[in-house]
């Protein structure tokens, strides 16, 4: 998983958060208006100064009441018109910038859906989530406020100053002398903060993997008592957290002192200067407190700096790992690159070899050179030991991995000259391991009928050849939810779950990585018993490590060191093959492979 290197300190901020254009262009205009109306309501503000200069160079030296009551109202009125100004600006943004926030997300969720397995293998889910959530949540934050308040800022800035040097330029000249030595500092507080941002975002992901894992592992943490060494990891990753923020509040509470005292020292040699001329009579009482109104107005756009770079650091840094994900390349939707083999039909692997990306390059392959063939209506059971890579040949089939080397046809068709839905529409699968959804049990069993859906009736019979009649026991029947994972029904229970999901679309092909593994004998008789009915008219590829799993096959595969070593019937196998006699017999370790 990508972590913070050297790209992360020689990336340039702005072409980072101009990536984001796409997203932006939409509502650009909406937010080009309120950058307009922030302009406006900022500007106001400089107004007030040339009318305090009105006020005391004219009603005040006048001594006339009228008149100071009239300025009042004037500044009154101003501060008003700012204040709605800036309500609107935050009114033109809310909406827009909440649809960027929501298209990102789903853009993301939807590219996570895409991208192969092996992406999943390699990124910590807590890695992810914190990019879906928080990193997303900085960049509209970003897009909110800092976007536009460096400009808005600027532009006030600039204006302050032209307005400065027309009030008195000698006076203008010492508050510009600081720019320099802040331009410098800011350069530098972006750099350093980059860094620091990018790790404390590292970081909350890892913490967030671990509060993922100890929520959906909290029967092991608390079946084996280790609640405390789990605390202690959390508070390590905590602690570690902890220290980074504490250097970003040191850079930020840094930059924020330079770019207060150093503009405040600026004004204060400023107003001894203005006082001296105006004792001296060259310069009115009026000019010198426009100058030094100007000048207060300033500090506020001057000031934001130091927290407007922070926000857009944190925003661009948010940015970069959200395309760290958006730039994986996404599984090859297949059906477009040759045309059928001519070949029977039924499932056949041809010199299948298969490699996982992350293996060491001296590493043996986990399959080399598999040759199978399973024919039309056919069940084949494959048997081997762990590790002899059964469960990746099964997930090789509808290419949840990419084989490195060989073929697998269906119905004499490469399964990568195949579209993805197509193919997943042909094959269906059950793992040993059942995932579930938070949903109810007949949302989770119907997942499996692809896209033409399925009915009462379909969902009655998956049912029931999978023996999950536990179901109308529960309190809403098939309308129940089952919670995260599955987690409120047994072991045995989501397996024929999964299993009623894998046959509810009747699909042409079937692939089962020992789906009866959770269940007693008695409950995987019935099972085997209604599931003989199913293979009957679909062609089956079946992980088994028991011989009562065994009997449901026409015929049976022995895989041993990634190669079929041997094909035939049960009883052909346990007479010419001690390898497979020895796996029967129960000596043999039982469990799936990677």
């Amino acid at each position: 998983m990508p972590k913070e290197d050297a790209t992360t300190k020689d990336r340039s901020t702005v072409r980072t958060l101009l990536r984001l254009w796409p997203y932006v262009r939409p509502v650009r205009a909406r937010i080009g208006t309120a950058a307009c109306v922030a302009v406006v309501a900022s500007c106001l503000g400089l107004v007030i100064p040339i009318v305090l200069k009105w006020i005391v160079d004219g009603p005040v030296a006048g001594r006339e009441p009228g008149g100071v009551w009239f300025g009042a109202l004037v500044v009154l009125a101003l501060g008003i018109a700012e204040a709605v100004l800036f309500g609107l600006r935050r009114w033109l943004v809310a909406r827009p910038l909440a649809g960027v926030e929501a298209a990102m997300r789903a853009d993301l969720y939807r590219h996570l859906q895409r991208l192969p397995i092996a992406f999943h293998d390699r990124w910590a889910s807590g890695q992810l989530l914190s990019r879906a959530t928080t990193d997303l949540s900085l960049i509209r934050m970003f897009l909110a406020f800092p976007m536009t308040f460096l400009f808005v800022n600027g532009v006030t800035v600039l204006v302050g100053c032209g307005v400065l040097l027309v009030q008195d330029w000698t006076l203008g000249l010492i508050l510009l002398v600081p720019v320099v030595p802040l331009i410098v500092v800011c350069s530098l507080f972006e750099t350093r903060y980059s860094l620091v941002a990018r790790r404390a975002q590292d970081q909350v992901g890892d913490l967030t993997t671990v509060v993922e894992e100890s929520v959906l592992g909290i029967r092991i943490i608390k079946g084996f008592g280790r609640h405390r060494s789990q605390a202690e990891a959390f508070g390590a990753l905590a602690e570690r957290l902890r220290g980074t923020e504490l250097g970003k509040a040191r850079l930020l509470a840094g930059i924020w002192a330079v770019i207060t005292i150093v503009p405040e020292l600026a004004i204060g040699a400023a107003l001894v200067l203005g006082t001296v001329q105006v004792a001296d009579g060259a310069l009115s009482a009026g000019t010198l407190v426009a100058f030094l109104s100007t000048a207060l107005a300033l500090r506020w756009p001057v000031e934001s700096i130091g927290f407007l770079l922070a926000m857009s650091q944190e925003a661009a840094t948010s940015v970069e790992r959200f395309f760290e994900v958006m730039d994986e390349a996404e599984e090859d939707p297949g059906g477009h690159r040759g045309t059928p083999a001519e070949s029977s039909g039924g499932l056949r692997f041809e010199g299948v070899t298969f490699r996982y990306p992350d293996a060491p390059d001296d590493a043996p392959p986990v399959l080399d050179g598999v040759d199978l063939v399973v024919r039309p209506g056919e069940t084949m059971a494959l048997v081997g030991a762990t590790g002899s890579g059964k469960t990746t040949l099964t997930a090789l089939v509808p290419r949840l991995h990419e084989v490195t080397g060989g073929r697998i046809l269906l119905d004499g068709v490469d399964v990568a000259d195949m579209p993805r839905e197509r193919l997943r529409e042909l094959v269906s699968v059950a793992f040993e391991e059942p995932t579930l959804f938070s949903a109810s049990v007949g949302e989770n069993v119907l997942m499996g009928a692809g896209p033409a859906g399925a009915g009462e009736p379909e969902l009655r019979r998956a049912l029931e050849v999978a023996q999950a009649g536990f179901v109308r026991r529960l309190p809403q029947g098939d309308a129940t939810q089952v919670g995260e994972q599955g987690l409120s029904l047994s072991g045995g229970q989501r397996q024929r779950l999964a299993l009623a999901r894998a046959v509810v679309g009747r699909p042409r092909f079937l692939v089962l990585d020992d789906p009866l593994s959770a269940l007693d004998v008695h409950t995987e008789a019935l099972v085997e018993a209604a599931l003989r009915d199913v293979l009957r008219d679909t062609t089956a590829l079946v992980v088994a490590h028991r011989p009562s799993t065994v009997m449901l096959a026409d015929r049976v595969a022995l895989l041993s060191a990634g190669r079929i070593t041997a094909v035939g019937t049960h009883q052909e196998l346990l007479r010419d093959s001690a390898e497979y006699a020895w796996l029967m017999s129960g000596a043999g370790t039982t469990g799936g492979a990677r």
